[in-house]
Parts: C-alpha cells; structure tokens; sequence
C-alpha cells in the first residue's frame, strides 16, 4: 500500500487555501495548514481534519518548528507557499517599515519555507514545492511597488529553484494568479459576467495536477486568468 501523501500549505487561510485543503484531505492527503493566526482555521480544521500549527513565516525559527512538527510524522510530498503582503500607495507616501515587512512575507517567507522543504525532499528523493505569484510579478503596476518587488522576488527565487532541484527530483512550480479570485458573497462577481473571477477550487484542481506531474514533462510555471482578463 503507498504511503499517504502528505501536503504544507503555508499562508493558510479562505479561498485558495481552504479550497486546496478540501480537495488534499478528499483525496486521502495529510494536510498541516500554517498560518500566525490558527484560530481562523478552526472550521476548516473541523470540516477536513487537517492540522494547524502557528507560523510566522518571515522567522526563522517558526519556519523550522512547523517542520520539525511535520517530520514527527514522516516526510512530506507537496509544500504550498501562498503567503504575501503589500503596502500599497504611491511610492512618495508608503512606510518603508511597511514595505520591509510587505516583502518578507511575500519573499524572504518563501524562501524561509523553501529552503525548509528542500532539504527534506532531497533526502527523500521526491518532492513538489509550489509558490503563488501574481501579475504583480510580471509586471509592475502604479502604487503597488511593494508587491511587485515581493511577486518579482519570488519568481526569480522558484525559477532558479526549479534549475537547481528538479534535476534532484524536487519539482518546482510557480503559478501565476492573473486576476481576482472570488470570495464568498463577493459583490464583484456578476460585474463582469460569469466566471469573471477565478474559483479557488479550479485553481486548487490546476495545484493538484501540477504535483501529479510526471517528471518528463514538468511545467515550472504557470498563469491561470480568468476569460475575461486582458493580457
């Protein structure tokens, strides 16, 4: 009988998150969810029996904590980075402070989080680490400077990554988010007709299918867009 597989997914909250939770656990997955603020998930601790374990993801030491919890019950097959922050603003007004911390989370937590699953699915021999972009990281838009070099950081870091570990049998992917997703009881979803907004559990669904890759034809990124977005 294979081993179960077991998924991270760091930056845990609604939408991508929850919805990529519920597909792992449907499918017989063991899912451990980090976020700073686990109480949020106590629903969806309930609903799918997945484990929550409070992270900061932009500390060292909380990052390796949520993986020595992990290691206490095997190793680890898919590892989701979809934490990010942002200041926004036109540059001649935002915090710099705020900035900092923008780009910790969204950067140097990914590759906190990175490194963490690195070593461990090198010594396993297998592995699929997966890390939410954006536009933002294609291209920069007016008073969102914070979230471009966060987005933009984080791409360089998975495009080097996947030259680096997949010929060691570690796939990494990078998905671009190019558009809005939808929430529940967004008011912004019938303003541009049907499926205007991405549904989090397509985009869960595309998650899963790149973890199932097989290795001869591995994609290192992605970008999923709605119908309706421009180019």
């Amino acid at each position: 009988m294979a081993a179960t597989e077991r998924v991270v997914i760091v930056g845990a909250g609604a939408g991508l998150s929850a919805a990529l939770t519920r597909l792992c656990a449907g499918q017989g997955m063991e899912v451990f969810l980090a976020a700073r603020d686990t109480g949020k998930l106590a629903g969806l601790v309930k609903e799918t029996g997945a484990t929550a374990i409070a992270c900061d993801a932009t500390s060292v030491s909380d990052v390796e904590r949520l993986f020595t919890a992990v290691d206490a019950g095997g190793g680890v097959d898919l590892v989701v980075y979809n934490a990010s922050g942002r200041a926004r603003g036109p540059i001649v007004d935002l915090d710099p402070a705020a900035v900092e911390a923008a780009i910790k989370v969204t950067a140097f937590g990914g590759f906190l989080v990175a490194q963490q699953a690195a070593k461990r699915m090198a010594k396993q021999g297998h592995g699929t680490i997966l890390l939410t972009g954006a536009s933002a990281g294609v291209k920069g838009y007016p008073r969102s400077s914070s979230f471009a070099m966060g987005k933009f950081a984080l791409r360089g870091m998975a495009q080097s990554l996947a030259r680096e570990l997949q010929p060691q049998n570690i796939h990494v992917g990078h998905i671009v988010i190019d558009g809005g997703i939808l929430k529940d009881n967004d008011p912004r979803a019938n303003e541009k007709g049907p499926d205007a907004l991405l549904d989090p559990n397509a985009i869960a669904e595309t998650y899963l299918q790149l973890h199932r890759q097989p290795r001869s034809a591995w994609a290192w990124e992605i970008e999923l867009r709605p119908w309706v977005e421009t180019f």
